[in-house]
């Protein structure tokens, strides 16, 4: 949107092109390139949270039929969701935070924007802190009242009280945003909303913990953005130049004003452009030769200043303050209000036009004429009367100020029409949050901040005197009731003739105006709504979380051994095996023809076994596979990109197993062991170290002269990989099989101790405890596996001792009796040089 004044048609001949008419040449443009910026809004949007969670933890509390009553008709309109109860809420639950993790991570780091990335990430961890410490809070408070309405079949107790899902989600959404530029960040809120919708009406979260999670969530993620500050996308440079030919202006140079400050503060102004508050001022000049100053208000300072509107807004009674919301507002506001002084016969700025885009607003000046600061060390009685006249002619047209202050004093230097003569007309500047049609309580409280700004530079009874002759013995008077301390702008009580006695010297000075009666009736009118001295800090605290680690003793693996069916053992042994024959189709079914060796390809999985004893689960195959395939003539990228794919279709094809057999078992008694968020703790904590070696940069020319080029490469090998059909269904087939038999494997582990159980059942909790377990940091994943299936398997009925036997003989035939047959397998291998 464009605004502006008529324009004459420039003459082509004054264009400066170094004297050819019509040549066409690119503006000098000198500016500083745009930084990141703290919107306050934030920190608006942070309290608005805060006291929605007050207000839920209080509804909870006191009004927990209130709360008990929406539950039950959330749970009652869902009745239709039935099918939901049979799906592992857990597994939802995960899937829907990996996805938007990723998602947004992606199109981030695709983007280069590491430092939002790894705001992010921190954000997603400081989420799930919060929410833990919340819970431990609320437990050590022990309100039965607020516990109960909390807590839910899904949350769980202690810890785990409040769910953690939505408050790590909604800090990470809220920091990677915002949602209008980044579709993933759009699409994740839909989710994460829809997910705690579901879960509200399957009774897996209740409304007040969820409400308390996104609420926390919200919190923790703007007090980060806050910190960290955004980018700021406005105008800048050429972008300035361009947007202005929307208005007349063809510029040939733009120069941010020396006066303006690099970072705008919170109510910085100049003169040049009306004490615009955060603006960005340039001298620009037109291909005419004409002079113009640009203005330009982005919409994330402004925020400070539409903060302070509401603050004002917030203290005074019974007078109205404006609210800007946008620039663009604010802009076009201030726009109309100097074309209407200047229809009142009042000397301003000259305003040129008004440009907008999406993130800032331009409001251009002609220099014409300039104002500059007036110079208050020696006023004369002309120049108050001057100031009270200007005042008093705005005010009768229905204008107000708002806020008159020393820096508004301002004079216009220009030239006497009739004489010729330089002439300084003194005027009152900074009209961006006046307004028109002005209630008389605004009107009374502009005439008071004039009047003691003046006193406060003269003397009061000066003042006064001056006043009486502009405005009227009646009109002073009846600013009786308006001297008050909340009306004086802060600025003026720092002047050096401020001080506590100055404002009952004005008031006694106006009530000497005044016969009793009329003194009577001149009780002071509330202006303040309430004297706002102090303020308060919240502070977080980041609990610790102990790490407890499962102790083995060999005593116990010995006698389960002893105490199982030997068939059962044997057949637990050959499952072993066949685990290897599928993860030696999966490798294979990604190299050539020519290359294929099954024996060969059957040992290299048989050595990833040896390997198990000094490498954590997953790390040992994937280095026997790199180099059994370098052996093999692979080239490193090649051997690395088959490697990959060979690890990502295993990976695949364990989720894709674990979901079909979770929505056919509808297993979900033992959801809560999950830990939901450890992939994405884990992805959030490699994004993080990412983007931090991004951020630093000589790591980062290196990472991108010496390392790049080589994932390049990769990356397309791989797609070359993953391309072809055929080698893709080996891969797959393989998989199933490595996956399948690894889960019945304990399947007949436990048949070895007499427990009959549904294989299907167990190879789905199987397969959810096992991947859990190797995610651990330890040699084969030793004791988080043995842990993590013991747990599991009890959680579902299995007797304790029989658990942990079939655990143990499992880890026999799956780890330790294959480390010397892979000892045996890499032998071999070396002999024929292939390892």
């Amino acid at each position: 949107m464009t605004t502006s004044k008529s324009i004459q048609p420039t003459s082509a001949s004054t264009t400066p092109n170094n004297g050819k008419v019509g040549a066409v040449s690119e503006p000098r443009i000198n500016d500083i390139a745009p930084r990141r910026t703290r919107n306050f809004n934030d920190l608006l949007h942070a309290v608005i949270a805060l006291i929605v969670g007050i207000i839920v933890i209080l509804s909870a509390v006191y009004l927990n039929g209130l709360t008990s009553g929406v539950e039950a008709d959330a749970h009652n309109a869902g009745q239709l969701m039935n099918w939901l109860y049979d799906v592992p809420a857990s597994m939802l639950q995960q899937l829907a935070s990996f996805f938007i993790v990723i998602s947004v991570l992606v199109q981030l780091m695709v983007n280069r924007e590491w430092l939002q990335s790894a705001a992010s990430v921190i954000a997603l961890f400081l989420g799930y802190t919060a929410v833990l410490f919340i819970s431990l809070m609320i437990v050590r408070v022990d309100m039965p009242v607020l516990t109960a309405t909390i807590r839910s079949p899904g949350a769980g107790a202690g810890a785990s009280l409040v769910p953690d899902v939505y408050a790590g989600i909604a800090a990470f959404l809220t920091v990677a945003g915002p949602r209008r530029t980044r579709s993933t960040v759009k699409w994740g809120w839909n989710i994460v909303w829809t997910v705690a919708i579901v879960f509200v009406i399957v009774s897996w979260h209740s409304v007040t913990g969820a409400i308390v999670s996104f609420t926390l969530g919200r919190i923790i993620g703007l007090l980060v953005r806050f910190t960290v500050g955004t980018q700021n996308q406005g105008l800048w440079g050429n972008g300035i130049v361009q947007t202005l030919k929307g208005i007349g202006l063809n510029l040939t140079e733009l120069s941010r004003h020396p006066s303006a400050p690099v970072v705008s503060g919170v109510l910085e102004a100049v003169l040049e452009d009306d004490l615009v508050e955060s603006s960005r001022v340039y001298e620009a000049t037109n291909e005419d030769g004409s002079r113009y100053i640009v203005s330009v208000l982005d919409s994330q300072p402004h925020s400070a200043g539409y903060l302070n509107q509401i603050w004002q807004a917030l203290r005074f009674t019974g007078v109205t303050m404006r609210r800007d919301r946008s620039a663009s507002d604010a802009t076009h506001h201030h726009y109309t209000m100097l074309l209407g002084l200047e229809s009142c016969g009042l000397h301003t700025v000259e305003p040129y036009g008004v440009a907008d885009s999406e993130e800032s607003s331009v409001l251009v000046f002609d220099t014409s004429s300039t104002l500059s600061r007036y110079d208050s060390t020696n006023p004369t009685d002309q120049d108050l009367a001057d100031f009270m006249r200007y005042l008093d002619t705005a005010n009768h047209r229905g204008y107000t100020h708002r806020r008159i202050t020393p820096d508004t004093l301002a004079t216009l230097n220009g030239t006497d029409p009739k004489t010729g003569k330089p002439t300084a007309i003194r005027l009152i500047a900074g009209w961006q949050n006046g307004d028109c049609a002005s209630l008389q309580a605004n009107v009374a409280m502009d005439k008071v901040q004039l009047l003691v700004l003046l006193a406060t530079l003269t003397s009061p009874s000066r003042a006064i005197r001056v006043a009486r002759q502009v405005w009227g013995t009646e009109t002073l008077t009846a600013l009786t009731p308006f001297v008050q301390k909340v009306a004086i702008p802060s600025a003026t009580r720092t002047l050096p003739g401020w001080n506590k006695q100055l404002l009952g010297k004005v008031r006694d000075g106006l009530t000497a105006l005044t016969s009793e009666d009329e003194d009577a009736q001149n009780e002071p009118v509330t202006l303040a709504r309430f004297n706002f001295k102090s303020f308060f800090s919240l502070t977080l605290a980041i609990v610790a979380v102990a790490v407890i680690f499962t102790q083995l003793r060999p005593d116990e693996v010995i006698a389960a051994v002893r105490n199982a069916k030997p068939g059962w053992a044997l057949a637990c042994m050959g499952f072993s095996l066949a685990a290897w024959a599928g993860a030696a189709l999966v490798l294979g079914s990604f190299m050539d023809k020519d290359k294929r060796n099954p024996f060969a390809l059957f040992c290299s999985q048989a050595a990833s076994g040896f390997t198990a004893v000094s490498m954590p689960a997953g790390v040992g195959p994937a280095f026997v596979d790199l180099q059994f395939l370098r052996k093999n003539g692979y080239r490193s990228t090649a051997a690395t990109a088959i490697t990959t794919a060979s690890w990502g279709v295993q990976s695949i094809g364990t989720v894709v197993i674990i979901l079909l057999l979770g929505l056919i078992t509808g297993r979900t008694t033992f959801s809560g062991m999950i830990p939901t968020n450890t992939l994405v703790v884990v992805i959030g904590a490699i994004v993080l170290a990412l983007c931090i070696c991004m951020a630093i940069g000589p790591l980062r020319r290196l990472l991108i002269d010496k390392y790049l080029p080589l994932v390049r490469s990769y990356a397309r090998q791989l797609v070359e990989v993953l391309a072809q059909p055929t080698k893709l269904t080996g891969g797959v087939i393989g998989s199933t099989t490595l996956n399948i038999a690894t889960a019945l494997g304990f399947w007949v582990a436990l048949l070895a101790f007499g427990h009959t159980s549904n294989p299907i059942e167990t190879v789905f909790v199987f397969l959810l405890a096992n991947t859990l377990g190797s995610a651990a940091p330890t040699p084969g994943g030793l004791g988080a596996i043995e842990a993590a299936l013991t747990f599991a398997f009890t959680s579902i009925g299995v007797p304790p001792a029989v658990a942990l036997s079939a655990t143990l003989l499992y880890r026999v035939c799956f780890y330790w009796l294959r480390i010397p047959l892979g000892a045996l397998a890499m032998k071999w291998l070396d002999r024929h040089n292939l390892m």
